[in-house]
């Protein structure tokens, strides 16, 4: 299952300091995000043949993962910029704080599949990711040109460890699952945390000291506005979408 990790560090950003196109992109994840989830659903509890193992569908989830993952790196870049005029002490604390709630987060759905679906138990799902990077993060956002090869190479080694089975389960968080590992939501952070490291460097690249040149607002119309609508309220729409579509599935 692919869940939204972005709005997990939109707090970040100052109030006045939403950027439309972040927020456009995010809504057009978040539509990818709920279709795959309601053809997901409609697999598992209505007993339908979507093929979401390869294809279209898989695409679609594997893009909206992706694409909220790299999100995620670009807002950490957002903040650590509105971070600077305080101690290192204090950032690496106001980090380390966010990082833990988050994963904290993480931990209570591992609760809750364990007694709902112990077969296929989120053991380190999006949140848990989300969590460890934040807090693996800050020496990375003082390097510049460094994330985009060490990101680059994350993500290709972790790529080639996912077609390998190993034969002990404690190292699945760091990309070494298990062989017949079964769950709904697996985030490890080899490759993922590559994919944060590219987001960090485009992040600076495009936003630099937290800043962007401005530019036209193409969100300056219906379809824009509602996308950036669905971007702004991600989190609402993350723990709501779920529940909904199931109970329909189970109503009919």
């Amino acid at each position: 299952m692919f869940a939204l990790p972005y709005f997990l560090v939109r707090n970040y950003l100052e109030k006045t300091g939403r950027y439309w196109e972040l927020d456009l992109l995010r809504g057009v994840a978040v539509i990818a995000m709920v279709v795959f989830h309601l053809l997901f659903d409609l697999n598992y509890f209505a007993g339908q043949a979507f093929n979401l193992n390869s294809g279209l569908w898989f695409a679609i989830g594997r893009l909206s993962g992706i694409a909220f993952i790299f999100l995620v790196g670009v807002s950490l870049t957002l903040s650590y910029s509105r971070l600077l005029g305080q101690t290192e002490k204090q950032i690496k604390s106001k980090f380390l704080k966010r990082g833990f709630k988050i994963f904290l987060y993480g931990m209570a759905i591992t609760a809750f599949t364990l007694l709902a679906f112990p077969r296929e138990t989120i053991l380190f799902g999006v949140l848990h990711l989300i969590g460890l990077s934040i807090i693996l993060s800050v020496p990375f956002l003082k390097l510049k040109r460094e994330n985009l090869f060490l990101g680059a190479a994350l993500v290709v080694l972790g790529l080639f460890l996912s077609t390998i089975g190993f034969d002990f389960p404690w190292l699945l968080w760091l990309g070494l699952p298990p062989a017949g590992f079964i769950t709904f939501d697996y985030f490890p952070l080899l490759p993922w945390f590559g994919l944060v490291l590219l987001g960090i460097f485009f992040g600076k690249q495009f936003y630099p000291q937290g800043k962007r040149k401005e530019t036209g607002d193409f969100s300056n119309n219906l379809f824009g506005r509602a996308l950036c609508f669905l971007g702004r309220n991600s989190l609402p729409i993350y723990f709501l979408h779920q529940p909904i579509i199931v109970a329909i599935i189970l109503l009919i």
